[in-house]
């Protein structure tokens, strides 16, 4: 059954902020803190649009990030983590209260790398793994984990992941919550290799034989879409069983030098990818950055197309 993810939180939350989103040491975090309405807002329109999975403003929010930026203490910080939760949650009830009907949606807590605290672009190439140790890492996405679980997450997603170790110590800390589960996605720098340059094919074998009774899926996000499909296929040609999950960005590219997002160089749009993805198999499919809930209403005008199809010809 294929499950559809919302999409790009920055890009829908630029919709309604007055201000530079991109650039900023917490991105779309700090308005958890100074926009909570806002946010709230973006998890409608998710729902609204279809979305099965909704993922919490969560991704570059930490203790250290709060505390350093905004000025919150600890304690504040891990309230405001599981308050995340908590929008999401009233978002969806809100829709559920509008529409007069049970909307099956669950709430991933985002839990973006370490290299996204870092603001040094790190987090797009790993290169802080060779730095820090397995058990620094657990040190430090602990207290994330946990508030987003105390918060009443369904389940948890690790993304944008660019490392193989960093993988590891989350797959442990899911450990520590035996009746949890989440997916993990990683980021890649091309259609062979996770960001810090290791082979993905690799690193998605291990890490599903690490945690394969807790993960509900393994693949990619925050990527170029056309690097999806030979990304995954390798995976799915020798193990079948594993379940894939991607939600890619739009195709534009953001350039550091310039402080923005270049245009795309093919016409295709991401969700011309969706019938290439399901025949693949992917079980789950959703957008990044820059992708809104417009690509969530047409992912799930595709998947639709999709499953009558597979029904006309079975």
């Amino acid at each position: 059954m294929v499950k559809l993810l919302d999409a790009g939180f920055s890009t829908q939350l630029s919709k309604y902020i007055d201000e530079e989103i991109d650039g900023h040491p917490l991105w779309t975090a700090r308005f958890l803190f100074t926009s909570k309405e806002t946010c709230l807002r973006v998890h409608r329109d998710f729902v609204r649009a279809g979305a099965q999975i909704i993922i919490t403003g969560s991704y570059q929010a930490s203790i250290e990030g709060f505390k350093k930026y905004l000025g919150l203490d600890r304690e504040t910080s891990i309230s405001l983590i599981k308050e995340s939760v908590t929008l999401a949650k009233n978002a969806l009830e809100t829709e559920e209260k509008n529409t007069g009907k049970k909307l099956h949606v669950r709430i991933a807590g985002s839990i973006g790398p370490y290299g996204a605290y870092l603001h040094d672009g790190s987090d797009y190439t790993g290169s802080y793994a060779q730095k820090l140790s397995k058990e620094e890492l657990k040190v430090w996405h602990k207290p994330r984990l946990d508030a987003l679980l105390d918060g009443g997450a369904d389940l948890l997603a690790f993304e944008t992941i660019p490392a193989s170790i960093e993988a590891e110590a989350l797959i442990e800390l899911l450990k520590e919550h035996p009746q949890k589960k989440a997916w993990l996605s990683f980021s890649c720098k091309d259609n062979e290799r996770i960001s810090n340059g290791e082979t993905f094919k690799d690193v998605a074998i291990k890490c599903w034989e690490l945690g394969q009774s807790q993960l509900i899926a393994i693949g990619v996000n925050c990527v170029q879409p056309s690097f999806v499909t030979p990304l995954l296929a390798k995976v799915r040609e020798t193990h079948p069983e594993i379940p894939l999950i991607a939600y890619p960005n739009s195709g534009e590219i953001y350039s550091k030098e310039k402080g923005r997002w270049l245009d795309k160089t093919t016409s295709l749009c991401v969700t011309d990818y969706t019938e290439e993805w399901l025949d693949l198999g992917i079980n789950y499919i959703g957008g990044c950055c820059r992708t809104n809930d417009k690509d969530v209403k047409q992912f799930s005008e595709e998947i639709e197309k999709w499953m009558n199809k597979t029904k006309t010809q079975c």
